[in-house]
């Protein structure tokens, strides 16, 4: 890792750079998949498939047998981690869902807004070298508390043409409508425009590598709606002398792991800390059986000497980490005044990993920074806020004066006589 000890401000900006590839640099490989699969459909899936993935596919939807192969596969202490997981999430989930709010505005002038389901919607699960089967938890199970009709996931096959048997269990479990092995930027252009198997969807969830984050982004072009641009993980830890330094270093390498692409950060207002971490993380990191993933993000990652707190919650804002972990001897400092964070874990005994698979939070994050303007995944996500208004003759009556004098004024008089008329009939017959 690379130790920085005080940085001038004005370096901040080229310091928490993420080690990714611009959109501009893979727009082009995403840009021809996508005009590919909208011409040709699932001949176009099937072609990429096989030349991203290695593997030529007769079906790319699961079957039923396989779904009742993989519930065999997985062992019982496992069927019952995620099940436990999965009655947290839900629990957490179900809290979030609120009344309709009705409002009467002026007398006789009622408003009230409902949330209402987006009726088709695609979940895209990473496989490769960690199937994220928990990523299905988080992203199906709002899903189906929000109830949106239709349900597809997409996520890669092996190089056998399987899906691991944990993502088959987890979605059976949590009712998922269509299962199809599809990755990469294919999946997103298949959900994107639709194709003779795969459903067009309405709005694309789950995290990926830069170039589904890269497709993601790009399907916003072609009126499909994203959750957010989440890309490679990413972890800042903020600690000082009161942190347990081998938790430190387990939290930054369980991200480490995730990828090369993976970026870990530790600021801390103490340098024996630092030193105490970079020791655990080398000790750690030599029995990992992701090592070498690990150490390409290690490589790019940095340990972070600050003064003091002020300064260490500045540069923490400025990079807007998709996950913060507090450790210090003054956390509700940090957990009341952060303003740019996806996901914040308090304490020496609050590891990332549990938000990650049982706490109940959700794991789908903003990465890259974008925890300054995007939530992570919640209720409301699966849902869009509809308002109503319903004007009684009084109602009309009491705000249709100044409707006139606003429509004039803006030169729209379609819009005066819409109200004008209305008045005019109530003159004409006050007991309408």
């Amino acid at each position: 890792m690379i130790k920085i000890d005080n940085p001038d401000r004005s370096s901040w900006d080229e310091l928490l750079k993420r080690p990714t590839q611009t959109y501009a640099q893979i727009e082009g490989t995403v840009l021809e998949v996508f005009k590919e699969i909208q011409a040709k459909g699932d001949d176009a899936v099937n072609f990429y498939t096989q030349k991203f993935d290695g593997i030529q596919l007769k079906k790319i939807q699961v079957s039923d047998s396989e779904i009742n192969l993989a519930n065999d596969r997985v062992n019982l202490d496992l069927k019952n981690a995620i099940k436990l997981a999965k009655q947290n999430i839900e629990k957490f989930h179900k809290a979030q869902v609120t009344s309709p709010i009705y409002v009467e505005t002026s007398e006789g002038v009622n408003c009230w807004q409902e949330k209402r389901p987006i009726q088709k919607v695609g979940l895209y699960i990473p496989g490769g070298t960690a199937p994220l089967f928990s990523t299905i938890l988080m992203l199906a199970i709002p899903a189906k508390i929000a109830g949106c009709k239709e349900i597809i996931l997409c996520t890669p096959p092996d190089k056998n043409g399987n899906i691991n048997p944990a993502i088959l269990f987890t979605a059976a479990l949590c009712g998922i409508d269509k299962i199809f092995k599809v990755g990469g930027i294919q999946a997103i252009g298949a959900m994107t425009f639709g194709t003779e198997t795969i459903s067009k969807v309405y709005k694309i969830f789950g995290p990926g590598n830069q170039f589904v984050t890269v497709a993601k982004q790009m399907a916003t072009k072609y009126n499909v709606s994203i959750d957010m641009p989440a890309g490679p993980s990413e972890l800042l830890v903020v600690a000082d002398d009161t942190a347990e330094p081998s938790f430190v270093a387990s939290d930054l390498l369980s991200q480490a792991e995730h990828g090369a692409d993976s970026q870990v950060i530790l600021v801390s207002t103490s340098k024996e800390l630092i030193y105490s971490v970079e020791r655990e993380i080398e000790s750690q990191l030599a029995v990992l059986p992701r090592k070498k993933l690990a150490e390409q993000a290690i490589a790019n990652s940095k340990l972070i000497f600050v003064e003091d707190h002020k300064t260490a919650l500045e540069l923490i804002d400025e990079y807007g980490p998709e996950h913060f972990i507090v450790a210090t001897n003054d956390n509700d400092y940090y957990v009341e005044n952060i303003a740019n964070a996806g996901s914040v874990f308090i304490g020496n005994y609050t590891p990332e990993s549990a938000g990650d698979y049982a706490s109940g939070t959700n794991h789908t994050l903003p990465t890259n920074g974008y925890a300054k303007q995007y939530s992570g995944v919640n209720l409301d996500s699966f849902m869009k806020s509809m308002t109503f208004q319903e004007l009684t003759p009084q109602g009309i009556q009491n705000i249709g004066t100044q409707i006139e004098l606003m429509a004039v004024a803006e030169g729209l008089q379609a819009h005066k006589n819409a109200v004008t008329l209305r008045l005019n009939k109530l003159k004409q017959n006050p007991n309408a």
